[in-house]
């Protein structure tokens, strides 16, 4: 849980910091191994959830200084729904 949410954490940060930087493409589940699809699926549902939070704060033109916490409740809300 730890190590995960460290990494959400870091993640968020990259992409706040870096406006310029390219979007990191979706994760296709059909176009890995089938050993790996249900890992591709988790993470797939990860980043669309990432997206939607960035959107959220996108939208609600969250100042660049508080856009990490509050994506990180955002995502918080949608891992218990």
């Amino acid at each position: 849980m730890f190590i995960g949410y460290v990494l959400q954490l870091g993640l968020i940060l990259a992409l706040a910091l870096s406006p310029g930087a390219r979007a990191q493409k979706l994760v296709d589940p059909n176009t890995v191994a089938p050993e790996y699809r249900e890992a591709a699926e988790k993470r797939r549902a990860e980043q669309l959830a990432l997206y939607q939070c960035s959107k959220k704060a996108d939208d609600a033109k969250v100042l660049r200084r508080d856009r990490v916490n509050f994506i990180n409740d955002c995502l918080e809300k949608h891992q218990h729904q």
